[in-house]
């Protein structure tokens, strides 16, 4: 579920600012939750994951 971008969740912290759900006035995300994985089989590193929520920031 997506809550506005002006209202950072203190839950999940966030430094990726290309991402469309993050709040750029803090380091936070913006959703009520993200969901994690993995490009690997066997991941060992954190490396290995990823941030499955992550949407490019459209360009306006």
């Amino acid at each position: 579920m997506k809550m506005e971008k002006s209202n950072a969740n203190p839950s999940i912290e966030c430094t990726v600012t290309e991402c469309e759900y993050h709040c750029q006035d803090q380091q936070y995300c913006s959703l009520d939750s993200i969901r994690v994985g993995t490009h690997e089989q066997n991941p060992t590193q954190k490396s290995c994951t990823d941030c499955e929520s992550f949407e490019l920031k459209k360009s306006y």
